[in-house]
């Protein structure tokens, strides 16, 4: 839905750089939305439980540091809020570092 709303919502309210900042928030959004429910399924596979939950709660505050901060950027013009999507992006990064963990001590 927020890549639908960017696409025509905002076409003709943003500029083409605020569009690319959205559809980058919406592309990061969708990639772990996806790896959030496909890590649902991985104690099936062994890994270790508590680490895949640690590594959904990174991923899940990335989604919302991240992206978030992007969309609030792009739809307020808060520049303020710049700071916070590289902390958002070390959420996520954090997230993987724990999947690849999990993986190594299976």
């Amino acid at each position: 839905m927020a890549g639908a709303f960017g696409a025509h919502g905002l076409r003709h309210v943003i500029s083409e750089r605020g569009l690319d900042v959205f559809q980058t928030a919406v592309s990061y959004q969708m990639y772990h939305a996806l790896v959030l429910v496909v890590a649902s399924l991985m104690p099936a596979l062994r890994l270790n439980h508590r680490m895949l939950t640690v590594a959904c709660g990174f991923w899940l505050a990335g989604i919302v540091l991240f992206s978030g901060s992007l969309y609030l950027l792009v739809l307020t013009g808060a520049h303020w809020l710049g700071p916070v999507t590289p902390i958002g992006g070390v959420c996520l990064m954090i997230g993987w570092a724990l999947l690849v963990a999990a993986a190594l001590r299976r």
